[in-house]
Order: structure tokens, then C-alpha cells, then sequence
């Protein structure tokens, strides 16, 4: 097993690696993602995640129902860090699966990964807890600043819903099909607007659910 997998093992038990560990893993991930450029290419079939915000745990539940790396292709938007009580672990396993399998995983920039947010928002308060420094955060604000600022995601199905925006907004992710065609332009505005879209239609379909339960135990002993 390789040092990189051992790390990746590490960080899957939500454990920090060493901060030597961590300096050679954002060094390996500027030279990688260097090359990358600030809009990055991505091939369907891609399964697209949004803000991850230091919850760890969802992160595994992601790749438990998604498949893991390198199985499954994913595109992660942004925002790993702040808020959540596990951005370390969750940012520099990312960080490793992307070193790992460069091919299967792409990462860019979100508004949380800049030196101003993240000593507001937990990140840097993070990093001197674990650590008793600031060098891990110095060093992962450094590979924040190669992150790319964009997606295309090509060859994706001619039926896919629209999710046109216009042109002149600022586009997060353009999906086309295997001739280059827009199929769909989101915004990171839309995106979120259709991840809580989705998140109510879950809670929705619990709640009913749960009462259709409630009403059949009720009907039950009624008897």
C-alpha cells in the first residue's frame, strides 16, 4: 500500500494525517491541478455533488449511494470547508482521491475557498485546533488558489431537462451533448435553488409517509 492510500485510509476514519503528510499532498495537488486550467472538461456519465461544508459523514453517505472512487466519476462544486466540524478531513481526503485517480474526480473553487472566508467562517479555527498552527491552512489556501472555476460536462443525454440561463449571467456548469451543444447552463444560484427543491420534495414525501403510518396504527386499534 502506498503512502497516498494509506492517507486515503486515514482520512475514510476521519482521522488527520500528519501536517509533513499534508504539506507533500497540496504540493502533489497545485502541480496536478496547475495543468487543469479554470474551466475543466468533464466526460458523462459524472455525478455532480454540491457543498460538502466540513460534514464528513455526508461525504461518505455520498459515496456509499453514488459508488466510490474510481467506479464512479464525480464533480464536486465547491465550498469543502467551513461550518462543519470535519473540513480537514474531508477536504484533504478529496484532495487525495483527486491526486489518487485524477481522471474521476474534479474539484473547483467555491466562494468558501478563499483565505478572507474561512478565517470568518471555522476553517482556520479548524486547522490551529488539529494542528496548533496555521502552516495546514496556509497550505491548503494555497491549493485553493489553483482550484478551477468552472465545469463543461460533455456527452451527456440529448434529454436532459432544460435548465437554460442566460448567457451573459455567470455560469457554474454547462452541460452539452456529444457535439458540443448546451443542453443545460446552471448557475450556482440554480443549482442550489434545485437542491432545495429536491430536499423539500424529500422531506415532503417523509412526512407524508410518516402520517399515512400514524394513521394506519391509528386505524388499527381503533379495531
Amino acid at each position: 500500500m502506498s503512502d497516498l492510500d494509506k492517507a486515503i485510509a486515514q482520512l475514510r476514519a476521519c482521522r488527520p494525517i500528519p501536517e509533513p503528510q499534508v504539506r507533500e499532498l497540496c504540493h502533489r495537488a497545485r502541480e496536478l491541478l496547475i495543468e487543469e486550467g479554470n474551466v475543466v472538461t468533464v466526460a458523462a456519465p459524472v455525478t455532480i455533488c454540491g457543498d460538502i461544508h466540513g460534514q464528513f459523514h455526508d461525504l461518505m453517505e455520498l459515496f456509499r449511494v453514488g459508488g466510490d472512487v474510481p467506479d464512479t466519476n464525480y464533480l464536486f462544486m465547491g465550498d469543502f470547508v467551513d461550518r462543519g466540524f470535519y473540513s480537514l478531513e474531508s477536504f484533504l481526503l478529496l484532495l487525495c482521491l483527486k491526486v489518487r485517480y485524477p481522471d474521476r474526480m474534479t474539484l473547483i473553487r467555491g466562494n468558501h475557498e478563499s483565505r478572507q472566508i474561512t478565517t470568518v467562517y471555522g476553517f482556520y479555527d479548524e486547522c490551529l485546533r488539529k494542528y496548533g498552527s496555521a502552516n495546514v491552512w496556509r497550505y491548503c489556501c494555497d491549493v485553493f488558489d489553483y482550484l478551477a472555476l468552472g465545469a463543461i460536462v460533455l456527452g451527456a443525454s440529448n434529454t436532459l431537462s432544460p435548465g437554460l440561463v442566460p448567457v451573459e449571467e455567470d455560469t457554474e456548469i454547462e452541460v452539452c451533448d456529444q457535439n458540443g451543444a448546451v443542453i443545460s447552463r446552471f448557475s450556482r444560484q440554480r443549482l442550489r435553488q434545485l437542491e432545495a427543491q429536491a430536499q423539500a420534495h424529500a422531506q415532503a414525501q417523509a412526512q407524508a409517509q410518516a402520517q399515512a403510518q400514524a394513521q394506519a396504527q391509528a386505524h388499527a386499534q381503533a379495531q
